[in-house]
């Protein structure tokens, strides 16, 4: 019996560090572009994905890590994309696994990075815009999300008509699995550099602008949602609305927010060098539901030794000492 369960360990542990994630790679125009895998130390690889320092949640709609993720640092590079460019997101676990939830929306902002290039600007300092959001599937069913789950990818595109530019780019999934207690909902934000080509003249307006910590609030109806697994959920995105640039040029494609219906809009439409690493601490999250793998000290590869002492307790059925 001891020996069986010695055997399930390994596979316990997994779970756990599975349980959270990030942007793995980007692709958009042939090109795909691989994103370092989260840690305290900055990778040297050549990428546009900002890279995490942790692949736990971001917990709390004030937390200054809703920003660009957990004390993101500065990616070394820049991609080059133009207006109406489809772009796709591989989220994973934090050991390369597959995307690990099924529910919540997934939403995508720009900000402009001015003239600055976008590898040496301060995230913090940036005003978003919303492009894209999406939720659950026009049956009422799966969210998006859960395609993730399968292998699939979160997408965006460019808006058709934007100006051209240095923009940062925060592809987001909210997963509200914890979602019915307030404070539960777990924040995914994910930053890339970008240099948008073309002619285009959209701008947003000043009131489709917001900060991140400062877009969300923990009581917003879209992350503090009681009746999150009912079928019959109408889903209200948090944030801004989609910005008017998106639908300037006409009707846009829809997004399902509640069953039976579509209630928003969705958008249509490298060079290198090094920058010096920047970061922005994390904190201020609220007390709240927790999922099992949390950010803290002491760990090895992605496993904490609280994973490890929680995984035995499993197995065993017994506590062990630190």
């Amino acid at each position: 019996m001891f020996a069986s369960k010695l055997l399930v360990l390994p596979l316990l542990l997994a779970s756990y560090v599975s349980a959270h994630g990030f942007v793995h790679e980007i692709a958009v125009d042939g090109k795909t572009y691989t994103g370092a895998q989260p840690s305290d130390q900055r990778s040297d690889l050549s990428s546009i994905i900002r890279q995490i320092r942790d692949a736990s949640p971001v917990k709390g709609a004030n937390n200054p890590d809703t920003n660009c993720g957990a004390s993101a640092f500065v990616a070394s590079d820049v991609g080059t994309v133009q207006p109406g460019d489809s772009l796709t997101f591989d989220w994973r676990g934090a050991d390369l696994s597959r995307w690990p939830h099924n529910t919540g929306p997934m939403l995508t902002y720009l900000a402009s990075c001015g003239d600055t290039a976008c590898n040496e600007f301060d995230s913090t300092k940036a005003r978003w815009f919303k492009i894209d959001q999406q939720a659950k599937k026009p049956d009422g069913g799966d969210w998006y999300q859960a395609d993730l789950m399968q292998g699939g990818k979160g997408t965006a595109s460019i808006p058709s008509n934007i100006a051209p530019g240095n923009y940062l780019m925060r592809h987001e999934i909210i997963a509200l699995h914890l979602g019915q207690s307030m404070g539960g909902a777990e924040f995914y934000p994910s930053c890339s550099q970008l240099k948008i080509g073309g002619s285009g003249t959209g701008t947003p307006k000043d009131n489709e602008l917001v900060s991140f910590p400062g877009g969300y609030s923990d009581d917003d109806p879209g992350i503090f949602v009681p009746n999150v697994y009912d079928n019959n959920l109408d889903y209200q995105f948090p944030g801004p609305p989609i910005a008017a640039l998106v639908t300037a040029d006409g009707p846009a494609p829809t997004t399902t927010s509640k069953n039976g219906g579509t209630s928003t809009t969705k958008a249509t439409g490298t060079s290198s060098s090094t920058a010096k690493p920047t970061s922005t601490d994390g904190s201020g999250g609220v007390k709240s539901q927790k999922c099992k793998l949390k950010k803290g000290s002491g760990k090895t590869g992605g496993v904490y030794a609280r994973h490890v002492r929680r995984a035995v307790r499993r197995a065993f059925g017994r506590k062990v000492s630190a």
